[in-house]
């Protein structure tokens, strides 16, 4: 069976001094929208990690996230507004 789609939110977090928080039974994130480039696009792969892989280590999601979002970055991949 095929798991829904991850849906991204953004909004100010503040309060939970957190660039981005994953909800994993909820297949939901959230970004803080003040977060700009290659740091927004890093924070959206971190927090996919967590929901695709709850047992990693933060240590092992951060090491991945980091790699794979400085891969993207350096192709071309930017977020734009629609």
């Amino acid at each position: 069976m095929k798991n829904p789609p991850i849906k991204i939110t953004y909004k100010k977090l503040g309060r939970e001094q957190a660039h981005g928080l994953a909800y994993k039974e909820d297949r939901q994130i959230i970004i803080d929208n003040r977060l700009k480039g290659i740091d927004c696009l890093e924070t959206i792969v971190h927090e996919i990690m967590h929901i695709q892989n709850p047992r990693w280590a933060e240590i092992k999601i951060i090491g991945h996230s980091k790699e794979l979002a400085e891969l993207l970055w350096q192709q071309g991949y930017r977020k734009i507004d629609i």
